[in-house]
């Protein structure tokens, strides 16, 4: 396994930095987050239409770019580093629950729409928000006359309140299927909710008897038995969200650093200062873990399935934690200052926290990773 990018890996993730840092900068950013729907639809037309981001892990059978999870790594790290208010991430979730859960028909039917960027995507799958367990999902599908009737309510899902192709799981029976919904398709409802972190939406999304042809249900397995599809999927969009935060740890690992060497306080840069620098070395060895830990199951979830079963919670917990302890310190460094709204650390801060808990918490992908290391226990 190799983690240096490739040289077209390496120009790809250069042209996203040169792009959102043109795009996505600090009052573009604000702007987006004051707009209802906190989306840049001028920002996501160039990236996912004719940059073709939202392709990039997708084969090029199904519309897609087919660079791979490495690729998709580099892009989203920039993403995060600019607190891009644009709906990939989400659509990547979606896509990749269809990949991994449909038939070929299915992946033929939805897919090139969402690599092509003409469609937005979000996945449905707790009802609260947060882990994607099976053991969260409570909105029930029943067979009636040949149509499949959904009824229940998602809490939390990221860009569900835009999203032409919603993929929900719901409960049949004793296990879980997942269904691919229309946005706006009759009895569904869509709210966005209040969130902590203004730069990503999330939204509620009820399913109000929505009745949908039997060809909506991914897979041509069993009834209720999309519980593997669901942890394969969980680890490859968690790859994808871990490299996301690695981004926005490093961003903020550099505002800390910047402002150490022009901040003075008697006298000297309060760089100069052993509890600063050490503080921002310990920051740089979290960010360079974080960074092995998210490229690495990347790098997996397109070469390596086995590997992946390790790297993939390992990457969502090392991120996760990593993003979250440097937004915080990054607020330390930089005093008071830190905490008013007109710093952006506060941002950092807000999608570190948020982000968090997006796919289950640091705690839970342990206990994931540890289960399949063969730990038991209550």
């Amino acid at each position: 396994m190799d983690l240096a990018l490739s040289a077209d890996e390496e120009e790809l993730r250069r042209g996203a930095r040169r792009v959102l840092g043109e795009r996505s900068g600090a009052k573009q950013v604000r702007a987006a987050m004051a707009r209802e729907d906190g989306h840049d639809a001028e920002l996501w037309r160039l990236c996912a239409r004719e940059l073709g981001w939202a392709g990039l892990a997708i084969g090029e059978a199904q519309g897609g770019v087919g660079m791979g999870g490495v690729a998709l790594a580099a892009v989203l790290e920039e993403c995060g580093r600019a607190l891009a208010c644009v709906p990939l991430l989400p659509t990547v979730m979606a896509a990749t629950l269809l990949d991994v859960a449909g038939t070929a028909a299915q992946r033929a039917e939805w897919l090139p729409a969402l690599a092509e960027g003409a469609a937005i995507g979000a996945a449905a799958v707790a009802d609260t928000g947060g882990a994607w367990d099976v053991a969260g999902v409570g909105v029930s599908a029943r067979l009636e006359n040949g149509a499949w009737v959904l009824s229940g309510r998602k809490a939390g899902v990221v860009a569900g309140h835009l999203a032409d192709v919603l993929v929900v799981a719901a409960r049949v029976g004793k296990g879980v299927d997942l269904f691919v919904v229309p946005g706006a398709a009759p009895g569904v409802e869509r709210r966005v909710m209040p969130t902590l972190d203004a730069t990503r939406r999330i939204a509620e999304v009820t399913l109000n008897q929505v009745r949908l042809p039997a060809s909506a249900r991914l897979g041509d397995a069993g009834e209720g038995e999309a519980g593997a599809a669901l942890e394969r999927a969980l680890d490859i969009v968690g790859a994808a969200l871990a490299a996301e935060q690695l981004g926005g740890a490093e961003r903020c690992l550099e505002l800390s650093v910047e402002y150490a060497k022009v901040r003075v306080q008697f006298g000297r840069a309060i760089g100069s200062f052993q509890a600063i620098k050490h503080r921002c070395a310990d920051m740089l060895v979290a960010v360079e873990a974080a960074r092995s830990a998210a490229y690495w199951a990347g790098w997996a979830a397109s070469h390596a399935p086995a590997e992946l079963l390790h790297a993939g919670p390992l990457a969502m917990a090392t991120a996760s934690e990593t993003f979250f302890d440097v937004a915080a310190e990054t607020i330390q460094v930089h005093g008071g200052i830190g905490f008013t709204w007109e710093h952006e650390a506060h941002l950092y801060f807000k999608r570190a926290r948020a982000s968090a808990a997006l796919l289950g918490d640091a705690s839970w992908q342990r206990e994931r990773l540890a289960r399949r290391l063969g730990l038991g226990g209550q």
